[in-house]
């Protein structure tokens, strides 16, 4: 495994990388007792069966987070930093559910040190289930 991902000059617009997990129960649960948000809409199988969803759904932020080994393992990689993340939900995610996030760069600065990629999150379905935007500071090789 390298070190140090890709630079903000070794990018080029147009590149890829994903990352997918099934998301299941204990994953859930363990990210509502981490997080605090007991949302009887994510841990609640009576109170949800009300809803119009009539199932548990995933926490927005749970799936939206699945974008971190994506751009902090593979593009850029290792030593990047996530600046800001925006993301706009779509459909819910289910316990069982296979999440798919999908990056690709789309601008870069060299003299900020930046690199803007679009995201998507997408079901086992191909249904698409959130996307958004991702700015980053790529990792810096020491000289």
């Amino acid at each position: 495994m390298d070190t140090v991902g890709k630079t903000v000059y070794e990018l080029e617009l147009g590149e890829k990388a994903s990352f997918s997990k099934t998301i299941s129960e204990s994953d859930v649960y363990l990210f509502a007792g981490i997080t605090g948000d007991l949302n009887p809409m994510h841990v609640n199988r009576e109170y949800v069966a009300k809803t119009f969803f009539k199932k548990p759904i995933a926490h927005g932020p749970l799936i939206t987070g699945l974008v971190a080994p994506v751009l902090g393992m593979k593009l850029p990689g290792l030593g990047t930093v996530l600046v800001e993340l925006q993301t706009r939900y779509l459909a819910p995610v289910y316990f069982g559910d296979t999440v798919s996030v999908k990056i690709e760069l789309v601008a870069k600065d060299e003299k900020k040190n930046r690199a803007n990629f679009d995201c998507q999150w997408v079901n086992q379905a191909g249904k698409v289930i959130a996307d958004g935007k991702a700015i980053v500071s790529p990792p810096v090789r020491k000289k």
